[in-house]
This record gives structure tokens, sequence and C-alpha cells, in this order.
């Protein structure tokens, strides 16, 4: 392989391609489930009948993307721990670092509320909580923050006597819903597939032929959650959100990878280029 091939900017290339290709999908086929409208959202998909993944309840939806960085953290684990011991950069760990604290900001916590919910509320966004009747009742946007649970007997005052409660123990978490819903699957699908295709780059900075089984086995395994994770971001891109809000978390998610890069370029530490030629001539 050329020194002078990059394999991230073919990573750049494939996720954003996927991206593109599964929206304008989306929109002339009408695949997309809007799921900032309240009115919807609550409602299974109008396809989840006829095309498997429009079902939220899939397991590659389930089981793989909503714990997408349990897995990322796996394979990087694995990866690196295997990895030849001249490739166990202090950087690679530094990078991981970054990434985790990125998406711990955008998901989780950022000085309070997360980066996406404050994205949301600032846009217009709605905190609402939907009851099993399918209304929607609106409550004040601070326990969207906090995600506190909620129902009829421990907030009856947010709760119009018009409205048919539902009975016995049930309760609720209410989300934030209108403004603009920046798509956290595209997002972190995105920030992962690139990271993951960036560590493995330290892999083939020496041939396959040296590397251990166990290591082997680890690169494989990265490579198929790199494979899951991109058809992942195209079944996320045909089925869920309107096309500007996969375009913005496509753009972050972008923009995100970009900044897990500055530990390389701020330490000068990266891949021994030309690593493999000097090794064979």
């Amino acid at each position: 392989m050329s020194p002078s091939f990059n394999i991230r900017s073919l990573a750049v290339a494939a996720t954003t391609s996927i991206v593109l290709f599964g929206t304008i999908y989306s929109v002339v086929n009408d695949t997309y489930l809007d799921t900032s409208n309240p009115l919807i959202t609550a409602l299974p998909h109008h396809l989840h009948d006829t095309d498997y993944f429009a079902s939220k309840k899939n397991p590659l939806n389930v089981y793989f993307t909503k714990k997408l960085w349990a897995w990322i953290t796996a394979t990087f684990i694995f990866h690196f721990l295997t990895s030849p011991r001249a490739t166990r950069a202090p950087v690679r760990v530094a990078q991981y670092l970054l990434a985790t604290s990125i998406w711990l900001a955008f998901t989780s916590w950022f000085f309070g509320p997360p980066v996406f919910d404050r994205l949301t509320a600032s846009t217009g966004g709605e905190c609402v909580l939907h009851l099993p009747s399918g209304a929607g009742v609106p409550v004040p946007v601070e326990y969207c923050y906090t995600r506190t649970k909620m129902s009829p007997m421990t907030h009856p005052a947010l709760f119009p006597a018009s409205l048919l409660l539902p009975d016995g123990g049930w309760i609720g978490t209410p989300r934030l819903r209108r403004g603009h819903d920046v798509s956290g699957h595209i997002f972190l699908l995105t920030m992962s597939t690139l990271f993951l295709v960036d560590q493995l780059r330290w892999s083939f900075a020496k041939r396959p032929g040296s590397w251990t089984s166990r290591h082997r086995y680890a690169v494989a395994f990265a490579g198929a959650v790199t494979c899951m994770s991109l058809f992942a971001l195209y079944t996320t891109s045909v089925y869920f959100h309107t096309p500007i809000e996969k375009f913005t978390g496509c753009v972050l998610g972008l923009v995100a990878f970009g900044v897990t890069q500055l530990p390389i370029y701020l330490t000068g530490s990266d891949v021994p280029v030309g690593h493999n030629e000097k090794a064979h001539s």
C-alpha cells in the first residue's frame, strides 16, 4: 500500500456517501420518520410492518446502535492491548479519552444538560411527556434536562383533568420534541466509524504476517464492528430523522472526529509512514 494512501479520507468519503445516499433515498421514497414531531414520534414507524429496519425494536438498533459506545470501547481495548508494543502509543489512548468525552458532552452531560438537549431547546424544542393513549403533556423543560420520571401520582399539577390518564403505576420520562433534533445516531456512528478506521491504521503499519493470532482476531473484530456501524448508518439515514437533522448529525460527527486528531497534531506522534517499505527493502 502506498504511503500516500490515506484510509481516513476513504472512510470519510464512505460515511458521507452513505448518509447522502440514504437521505436522498428517504426523501424520494418517503421512508423517514420525523422523530421530532410530537404527534407521530411515539407511534410506530409507518413502514414498520413492511421494512424490518424501520422498527426501532430491530436487534441492530436495540443491541448495537443504542449501545454503540460500549461496542467501540470493547473494540478499542481489545485492539490496543493486542497491538504490537511499538504501536501502543499513548496518543491512541488520548484519542479514545477525547472521543469518549465528546460522546458524553453531546449525549449525557455538558456542565448540565448535554449539548444535543441544549441545541434542541434553543431551537424551539418543547418538553413533552407521552401518555399511553398517545396524548402529549407539555411539561417544563427542566424535567427533560434531568430526565425525571413522571406520573399523575408524582406530579398531579402537570396533568390536566380533561386528559384520559393511565391507571395503575404507569410512569414515563418526558422527551424534547420539535426544535432541531440533531440525529444523535448519525453523529455517533460517523465519529465511531472514523475513530475505528483511524485505529486500524496502526495495525497496518506492520505486515499482517507479523501480527499475533490475538491481534488478528482484534483486527477482524474491529472490521466487523466498523461494517456494522456503516450498515447502521445506512438504515438510520433511510428510516429516521429529517434530512437536515441527518446532515447536521453527519457534520458534527466529522467535526468530532477531527477533534480526536488533535493529540496526533499536538504531539507529532502518528503511525510510522512507510514502515512496511523500510522493513522489506
